[in-house]
């Protein structure tokens, strides 16, 4: 995979190179600001991008702008945040799209390569990657959707772990569910969104929108 990374911090971005390149991927570019991401995502046109929130001049929401940018020009770019931070506002619309190809990783709550590579190909094939504090706090707010008030808590429980990325199999480990059960209760999200017949990843990943920007 072909990624660009735009990180501030020398240590981590050289970190993040040296990971990434020692796991068989290809950082094209490795940059330390927002007009730099952008720059180098027209150059190089990577399969996904690893983003932090706050980079260089200000360091508050610059990356997440960048990133915004990014997939204005470039629908559907995958781009994977990786933060200490949660911001809500741009975060919530660079979800809003509709498209997918969104991941949002807190720095200090990623303790396992694997998990985080298996983020990377998630991300990087159109699906999402959320952290769960991510998701607690992108679903506090008023105002829910319609067909996302209409779920049971235990299906709210369900979407949550889809949100995350999480395979039907890893969600029946995690609830203690039958792979039919889980079936059924994705089944009823599904419907109860009103998200018709169509490529069951696409529809995952509406359903994930739908939750969060509710």
């Amino acid at each position: 995979m072909r990624i660009v990374i735009a990180e501030d911090l020398l240590l981590l971005r050289d970190g993040l190179v040296r990971m990434l390149t020692d796991t068989g991927h290809d950082v094209v570019a490795a940059v330390a600001s927002g007009p730099d991401l952008e720059a180098a995502v027209d150059e190089h046109a990577p399969d996904l991008a690893v983003v932090d929130v706050r980079l260089p001049p200000d360091f508050r929401d610059e990356g997440l702008r960048a990133a915004l940018a990014v997939r204005r020009r470039r629908p559907a770019m995958p781009v994977l945040i990786l933060s200490q931070y949660v911001e809500r506002v741009y975060a919530a619309e660079l979800l809003a799209d509709g498209r997918g190809a969104v991941g949002y990783l807190l720095k200090d709550r990623v303790t396992a390569l694997d998990d985080f590579l298996d983020a990377l190909e998630r991300v990087a094939s159109g699906g999402t990657a959320m952290d769960p504090e991510v998701v607690r706090q992108l679903v506090a707010r008023q105002g829910r959707d319609r067909g996302v008030a209409a779920l049971s808590p235990r299906e709210r429980e369900v979407l949550g772990l889809v949100a995350q990325g999480l395979s039907n199999s890893a969600i029946g480990a995690e609830l203690h569910l039958a792979p039919a059960s889980v079936e059924k209760h994705i089944g009823n999200i599904l419907t109860k969104l009103e998200l018709p017949p169509s490529d069951d990843t696409h529809r995952r990943v509406r359903a994930v929108l739908a939750y969060l920007n509710g």
